[in-house]
Parts: structure tokens; sequence; C-alpha cells
């Protein structure tokens, strides 16, 4: 989500995170069950110590389905304590989750580096769209792997202390340049397999958005998707252009916003998308009834998944969510996982909720750009990130 996560690039309601972020309400008052120890803690630390009283509702609203995200996790954390403590967690019954969690983790709740403690909280999904294997009259946009001409340099290799950091370039000669920005690669005839054909840009500029989804072919049958690479130019949000261009409003920005203005605005869809010089290349996926894949390399799941900043927030982590759902259907209080990343999800209380396939759960994350607090739980022998 970049990088940018191996499941999708950004949440689609982080179209305008820049725009959003800055719209974040200040730090609430602190509760009456906030602990002493948590309102004084030094604000530049983002871990401010606290209890499970300060949760809202905790234990949540589905500790199980929690618990149970969070067990799948836990194959791939390789390191002490963790070992020991997903060993012990495979034999922990949903009743007695509760209890385990307890004893082995301690709540931190989370703070902005300027003291603040309420962040912005998007949405995502995985999203279908019709298409077809081959180009047909009606599907023209293609869906490409990876290109071959395109060269991917992990710097660590060369420089020890910048480990995470990767360049993406063609050879011109002797010289690597950047690689083809989002204009010329689709006016280019790249060298590149295409893995499916959709019907409409907006749908190719909404998949890469997500870097996972589904293609439903003709037969019926849907062709599995997912993030592969992106050709190393930085992801500016469609939604600012709009609003630069005094189309839409900062706050009226959403999947649903966008869509409408492409499809009254047709001959500017083009100049829509080539504000963002950011192009996402995929690979096709096994078919499977689970979510899509996450940064952690496993299935999400719809409502108990998140993509997070890994520097604050490890990827296996559990954190606790207190957020609104963007359809006022109430509030979202539970124990999560965090099992992606994104390319817009930067800072300390900041979150991407994964919502599920389809439609209905693309309304939702369209719409998605609350305001919440997130608390993680971190093992009782363990150092905090750093």
């Amino acid at each position: 989500m970049i990088y940018i996560r191996s499941v999708r690039t950004l949440s689609l309601a982080a179209f305008a995170a820049g725009l959003f972020t800055a719209c974040a309400t200040p730090n609430p008052p602190v509760t009456p069950t906030e602990t002493k120890a948590e309102a004084s803690s030094p604000a530049s630390s983002p871990y401010q110590i606290s209890s499970w009283q300060a949760l809202p509702n905790w234990p949540g609203d589905d500790l199980a389905t929690s618990f149970t995200t969070w067990q799948k996790s836990c194959s791939k954390l390789k390191s002490e304590p963790w070992l020991k403590l997903c060993s012990d967690a495979k034999g922990v019954s949903a009743q007695n989750a509760r209890q385990f969690i307890e004893s082995s983790f301690t709540p931190y709740k989370l703070s902005n580096p300027d003291g603040s403690q309420t962040g912005l909280i998007t949405g995502y999904y995985e999203p279908i769209y019709a298409g077809s294997l081959q180009k047909t009259t009606s599907a023209t946009y293609p869906l490409y792997a990876p290109p071959k001409d395109m060269i991917s340099v992990e710097l660590a290799e060369l420089y020890p202390e910048l480990k995470g950091k990767r360049v993406r370039g063609r050879l011109v000669g002797n010289k690597l340049v950047p690689y083809f920005d989002r204009a010329d690669i689709v006016t280019k005839n790249i060298n590149a397999p295409v893995l499916a054909w959709l019907e409409s840009a907006m749908d190719v500029q909404f998949l890469q958005i997500q870097g996972s989804g589904r293609v439903r072919l003709e037969n019926g049958k849907e062709l599995r998707i997912g993030y592969a690479d992106q050709n190393g130019h930085p992801y500016k949000p469609v939604g600012r252009w709009l609003v630069e261009q005094g189309e839409l409003k900062a706050a009226d920005v959403s999947m649903q916003t966008i869509r409408s203005w492409a499809i009254a605005n047709p001959a500017r869809i083009e100049n829509l998308l080539d504000s963002n010089p950011s192009y996402v290349f995929f690979r096709t996926l096994p078919p499977s009834n689970e979510g899509p894949i996450g940064a952690q390399n496993i299935p999400l799941t719809a409502g108990f998944s998140i993509a997070v900043d890994k520097k604050t927030i490890p990827l296996g982590s559990m954190a606790f969510i207190a957020t609104d759902r963007p359809d006022n259907g109430g509030g979202i209080h539970r124990l999560v996982a965090a099992q992606d990343t994104g390319g817009a999800i930067r800072g300390t209380v900041r979150a991407d909720f994964f919502w599920g396939t389809g439609d209905a759960a693309g309304e939702l994350a369209g719409k998605m750009k609350q305001d919440g607090q997130l608390w993680l739980l971190w093992p009782k022998d363990l150092a905090l990130p750093n």
C-alpha cells in the first residue's frame, strides 16, 4: 500500500490521505479510566503505558474472532518471546483468550509526536471487476505483470544503512534511469505480460490503489491477482488533484465521488489518472475463498486485520482499535491484528481497516476516514519497538 504493501498500495479513503490527515480532531479529554501512568508518560514516546480498563469496551466486539485472526500471524513470528507466546497460544480456547492476553501482554496507548492520541483510520477492501483474459471490444485496459525491462535494486546490498530502501529503473545504454511513469506506461508498448483486461481505466486505478482484487471473467470464474511490484514513482492521490482543480472539496473526496466525477467527465479521465505517476504491477494468485494476502503473507480477515506503519506497530502484533463506522452504524472497539502495510499508512496513530471483498465492503472502505485511537498490545517480557 510504497514502498507499498504486498496486498495493495493505498486505501480508498487514502486517495487524499495528505488532505485528510490534517483534518483529524484534537486529542480527546483523558477519560476517568485512564491510569496515572498513561496520563503522565512522556509525550515524546509513542507508547504510553495503559490499563485494560482504559480500552473502550474491552475485551471488544468479538474477542474469539480477534484472537483467531492474531493466531494466524504467529506462524510468521520466529523470535523470542514470540515463539513461546505463539506456542502457548495454540492451546488457548476462545473462552480463555482474555485471560491469556491479559496475563501475557501490556497495553500501550499510541501517541503522535505532538502528544495527541487521535489519528486517521481509513479503510480498504478487495474489489471485484468485470474483465477478460483477452482484449475485447469492452475490455481494453490491461493489468500488467512486472515489466521485463524494469530493474529493482535493494540499496541495502550496497549501503547497509539504507536497509528497506529500493530503487526501480531501466537501462538506457549503461545508465540506470527512472522507469516510465503512469502516463508513459499507458501510451508506450511496454515489455510486460498482460494478466487480464478490464473495462474501465478507473477500475484499473482503483485496483492499483487496493493492490489486490478479483477479475470476474465471462464464464463466471474469477481470477485473483495481487501486488507484485511498482514503477518506483511516488504515489500522488488523484483525489488531491481534483481538489486542486476545484472539482471537489477535500471533505468530499471518496472512491464514490471520484468515480462519479470520472463518469461525468470522460474526456478528462486520463488527465486525472496521469496526475498520479505511480503504477502498480500484479501477479496471479491461487483460487481461494479466503481474503487477499497481506504483507505478512497470510490471508486477511475482514473486520479484524489492519494495515499499519510497521515502524510503530510491528507486523504480527495485536492492537486495539477504537473508532466509528463510516455508515453511522456505531462504534468499532476490538482487538485487531497488524497484518498489512501501505504507502499512505505513515505515522503513529494511523491504520487502514480491512472491510472484506466485494461491493458492500467497498462502499464502507471508500467512505472511511474516521478519527480513531490505537493501543499496542505488547509482550510483557519484550522491549518496546524502537
